[in-house]
């Protein structure tokens, strides 16, 4: 299934049904009153976030959704039938927003969170409802309420504790398949990964914990180079940020160059996001001239940045940066 993270949609809430006038008539019944039934409610749209989606592919092939109308009222007092309501689900972080004005109307951020998006009409009075000591027999109904529509769009950010940022080729599709059982498509070329990944790690203690693989950006990326900033928007949500460097492509001249290449684009996005907590984490340490490029690095580093040297193919640091995240997100959790 391809990843879809946009979509566009029209719902339409059924109209309600239109009251009945009607009279009683039946053989040996002398003077029948007004007996006419309520009509239905015009069927709701409603929103429900589930764990079990991951894409809003579904949607660029279902433009329109118009829940059913309600059933008009019948004689000898019948309500009509309420028109059937439509639910659709979408993944946990998607935003649901009026396409017309911007506003955000919902954000899903936890599973099994529904919202209704277009109430169905109520149904009009039959006739019997009128009946008051002054109008014995009226001959009116209300017509029902009509439905609402609405224009949509829809926009899935990722929900994870960690996001993993880096340069293609960083190492993150590997990380992600070394400590999770994610298994994103790894190769040798840039942009392995098109779509986020996202993994839950289960540490030696804590609970477990989603992290995201992000995919590449490069120099430029705020400004629509590469893959574009189509994918720095689920970064957003994540609590904290896994930087990885590829020791590799460390430049003695410059060993901080990749790092601050990558940040300066997130800035450029959001300051928000330039703000958040970032870890650090070296890989392929099991390379050659691998660990001086590593100590070059570090020592130009803040103090305050956590730095993890760490190699998948030899394992090198996975458990100790698995076990640091943990106490982060679970430090998180408890404050919550």
């Amino acid at each position: 299934m391809k990843f879809v993270d946009e979509a566009s949609i029209t719902v339409e809430s059924g109209d309600g049904g239109e009251g009945c006038v009607s009279f009683r008539r039946e053989k040996f019944i002398e003077r029948g009153g007004p007996d006419g039934g309520d009509g239905g409610k015009g069927g709701s749209v409603t929103f429900i976030s589930s764990s079990q989606k991951r894409t809003l592919y579904k949607f660029r092939h279902q433009n329109i959704v118009k829940a059913r109308r309600g059933e008009a009222g019948k004689g000898q007092q019948k309500n009509g039938k309420d028109g059937d309501s439509i639910t659709l689900e979408v993944p946990v972080g998607t935003i649901i927003s009026n396409a017309e004005t911007g506003e955000t109307l919902f954000d899903f951020e936890n599973p099994n969170q529904e919202f209704i998006v277009a109430r169905g009409g109520i149904g009009g009075r039959g006739n019997r409802r009128f009946v008051s000591a002054t109008n014995r027999a009226p001959r009116y109904a209300q017509p029902g309420l009509p439905g609402e529509m609405f224009s949509l769009k829809l926009e899935l950010k990722s929900m994870a504790d960690i996001g993993l940022l880096g340069f293609p080729n960083a190492g993150k599709s590997t990380l992600i398949s070394t400590i999770s059982s994610a298994r994103p498509k790894i190769g040798s070329y840039p942009f392995t990964t098109l779509t986020p990944n996202i993994g839950m790690v289960t540490p030696d203690y804590g609970e477990p914990y989603a992290v995201a693989d992000i995919p590449g950006i490069i120099e430029g990326a705020s400004k629509g180079v590469g893959l574009g900033i189509q994918f720095l928007k689920h970064v957003e949500r994540t609590k904290y940020l896994l930087h990885l460097v590829d020791t590799s492509e460390i430049d003695p001249d410059d060993p901080l160059l990749k790092l601050n290449q990558i940040n300066n684009e997130l800035k450029e996005f959001s300051t928000k996001l330039s703000e958040k907590t970032q870890i650090i984490a070296l890989t392929k340490l099991d390379l050659t001239d691998s660990e001086e490029k590593a100590d070059l690095f570090i020592n130009l580093l803040k103090d305050d940045i956590k730095v993890f040297k760490i190699s998948a193919a030899t394992g090198r640091g996975i458990v100790d940066l698995k076990n640091y995240l943990s106490n982060l997100v679970n430090e998180v959790n408890d404050e919550k």
